[in-house]
């Protein structure tokens, strides 16, 4: 059983953090980036825009398993009520069974944040994000066809969608 902690960010595990998702961008379909971040890059993808937003560490046995984040849906005010909720897990923690628990921790601090509503964009090659979404309770509410291109072919996005019962 994993003893899960969840720590705010920073930028001590800024090369844990890039290592992760270099991973994803080099090897995978989940990120749709191109080229591996360089740590400024990387800097700006885990630091917050505002007090709005969140991002928290995710230690598995007091060791880096990867990150959560929730982060600005759309630029426009009236937006502010949704957020994007993102996980990354080191390669070697998937299937471990840290995803779920990272993904109600967000949800428990989205409440607290009094967003609305979360949103996930997924691949829609990576089933695992979509099972586990899709137990959690969240709606698949778009299927954009074709919007990607990486790795010589055509890839789709899915937009999952859970509105928070807040207290």
């Amino acid at each position: 059983m994993n003893d899960l902690r969840f720590v705010e960010y920073s930028p001590l595990y800024l090369d844990n953090a890039r290592h992760t998702y270099n991973y994803f961008i080099e090897k995978t379909t989940v990120s749709f980036d191109l080229e591996p971040y360089m740590p400024e890059q990387m800097t700006s993808l885990m630091m917050p825009l505002n007090d709005l937003y969140r991002t928290y560490v995710i230690l598995s046995n007091g060791d880096y398993a990867g990150f959560v984040l929730i982060t600005q849906h759309k630029k426009k005010p009236a937006f502010n009520v949704t957020g994007e909720v993102t996980i990354y897990l080191e390669p070697n923690q998937t299937g471990k069974g840290i995803g779920r628990p990272s993904l109600e921790f967000i949800e428990q601090v989205a409440r607290e944040l009094n967003f609305h509503s979360l949103i996930a964009t997924i691949c829609s090659e990576n089933e695992g994000s979509i099972r586990m979404f899709t137990k959690l309770g969240y709606e698949k509410v778009a299927h954009y066809k074709e919007v990607g291109y990486k790795f010589e072919r055509w890839l789709d996005i899915v937009v999952y969608q859970k509105v928070l019962k807040t207290e």
